[in-house]
């Protein structure tokens, strides 16, 4: 009897167990229809460019900790002179006439620009693309190809509407890959990981590698809610996707041949902590701290002033310095805009036209206006319009660092393309030759040099050993 109930209780079991699993597969998405749709839509995209220098690397420039979806190269030939690098990544068509979004840093710089559909991986039987437009400040690049057949095409989905935990599917081509298909959840929204000044990424953990750039990320109507483009470097299952809400407005500008504009406020701005709170007798540590208004710019003309805190754009309200530049981006120049601030404790509404912000003009064709330094950095002089590009006051002096050199000293302090190097050891500069001639004298001297250094509002102080620079 006993024998009896056990294996009754064991065949209860058992069955209980399958009917879990029945129910969880039941209640598990199929992703078969969603990679047969959308799968013919992504593309994989290959680049050459003619180079001449003798080392380069795939990693320059990037925030620490951050990769943007780097590409595969050629292998070093080990020689001076002119060779091609190659390099891969993703897209998505979206209208039957051939107009495919991509990464710019996935096409920035190419010589030429060759586009495979599913199922056709050799560059013989590849179309040439266009470049029709790009915007670096958000990483978007749109493409041209000409077909003799309509093509396939993904439609862009809301990404406001999406919520945390819904299923999201990335496909792409990660490490040549062709058509990968991956699925995980929406992991967060809103995300600012450093690496331009409008971040709001998706995180998701569907699994994305280098060659993901560009490709996208789906949600389970088929739609493309995100564009993948970048990765922790020492984390797994954490990628990040430019939303679609984003993308399309700066697509519809690329393909109607308009210069991508945003608005400018002309002021430093600086986040709200508990500690200015308090100071300002501020209820919340919210909203976007005035640092400095640059005078005759839109924010001077308006009447705003150092030291108020802007809670409101528009109807929308500004939680920190990074939503503000968000919020007046995304209105055109020209646009008349209310500007809600906190004054001593009281709320005052301005009216601000906002002019144009400028682009962020950190570009390699400028090589020739650079100066090498040895510590492992590019600068030149910090120009109105670069000032303007980094929010910061047009009349701000130093030099702009360029490039930063992978494993050089200065990559290892910490220092970034985009930072302006204010002074070095307590002495202002603002061309090559001042920070050479004291990295020349009196830094050797020391055995170190010390930066005072701007970036996104924030000044701070950067010391580099000197002996690792030799």
């Amino acid at each position: 009897m006993n024998r009896f109930f056990r294996h009754a209780v064991s065949g209860v079991a058992i069955a209980l167990m399958a009917a879990g699993a029945a129910q969880a597969a039941a209640t598990l998405p199929n992703f078969v229809p969603l990679a047969k749709n959308a799968g013919p839509a992504v593309v994989n995209i290959s680049t050459e460019r003619e180079v001449v220098d003798r080392m380069s690397s795939m990693f320059e420039g990037l925030p620490p900790g951050m990769e943007r979806f780097f590409e595969q190269f050629g292998p070093f030939q080990g020689r001076q002179g002119p060779r091609t690098r190659n390099a891969l990544g993703s897209g998505f068509i979206i209208s039957s006439d051939g107009y495919i979004v991509t990464n710019n840093h996935v096409v920035e710089g190419a010589d030429k620009i060759y586009v495979n559909l599913e199922g056709d991986s050799s560059k013989a039987h590849s179309l040439e693309a266009r470049l029709i437009g790009r915007d670096p400040e958000t990483d978007i690049a749109l493409l041209k190809v000409d077909s003799d057949k309509s093509l396939p095409v993904l439609p862009f989905g809301d990404s406001d509407r999406l919520e945390v935990g819904e299923w999201v599917v990335a496909i792409g081509n990660p490490f040549g890959l062709s058509n990968t298909v991956t699925a995980g959840i929406l992991s967060a929204k809103g995300r600012d990981i450093h690496s331009g000044p409008f971040d709001n990424f998706l995180q998701t953990d569907a699994s994305i590698n280098p060659g993901n750039s560009g490709g996208p990320l789906i949600n389970m109507d088929g739609e493309v809610i995100g564009i993948n483009t970048a990765i922790v470097a020492s984390g797994q299952g954490i990628g990040f996707a430019i939303p679609s809400n984003l993308a399309m407005k700066i697509v519809d500008e690329l393909k109607e041949g308009k210069k991508v504009s945003r608005g400018w406020l002309g002021v430093a701005i600086q986040d709200v902590d508990e500690n200015v709170a308090k100071a300002l007798g501020l209820k919340d540590a919210q909203g976007a701290l005035i640092g400095s208004v640059t005078k005759g710019e839109p924010a001077d003309k308006g009447g705003l002033k150092a030291g108020d805190v802007i809670i409101r754009v528009g109807k929308n309200s500004v939680k920190d310095s990074a939503e503000l530049l968000r919020r007046v981006a995304e209105l055109k120049p020209g646009t008349e805009v209310s500007v809600t601030v906190m004054r001593n404790g009281k709320e005052l509404r301005k009216t601000v036209v906002l002019g144009e912000r400028a682009q962020r003009g950190i570009q390699q064709e400028e090589s020739r206006a650079e100066s090498g330094i040895a510590l492992g950095l590019n600068v030149r002089p910090l120009t109105r319009e670069n000032a303007r590009a980094l929010d910061l006051p047009a009349d701000t002096k130093g030099l702009l660092v360029v490039k930063v050199n992978p494993g050089s000293p200065a990559d290892k302090a910490g220092l970034q393309s985009g930072d302006v190097i204010r002074s070095a050891n307590l002495t202002e500069v603002t061309d090559a030759d001042e920070l050479r001639n004291i990295l020349e004298k009196e830094a050797k001297e020391r055995g170190a040099v010390m930066f005072q250094i701007l970036r996104r509002g924030d000044s701070f102080f950067v010391t580099i050993p000197f002996d690792s620079g030799k």
